[in-house]
């Protein structure tokens, strides 16, 4: 799977318009394009994703 490829596949829900809001400016300042500046924050979104579930699991796993 190519990276825009995973990107743009986590951008759902209340991702995708904040996605779309922030990949003009992103593309702007950047030499991305568009669908790179959305690749990018859809897996700085899942990043984050897997951070909050890991955590998580270690909190409920350190509770047993």
């Amino acid at each position: 799977m190519a990276f825009e490829e995973l990107g743009q596949s986590a951008l759902v829900g209340w991702r995708k318009p904040v996605a779309e809001k922030l990949a003009q400016p992103l593309e702007s300042k950047t030499s991305l394009s568009g669908d790179q500046a959305r690749a990018v924050l859809g897996v700085a979104f899942f990043a984050l994703s897997v951070v909050y579930v890991v955590g998580t699991v270690k909190r409920v796993l350190g509770e047993t």
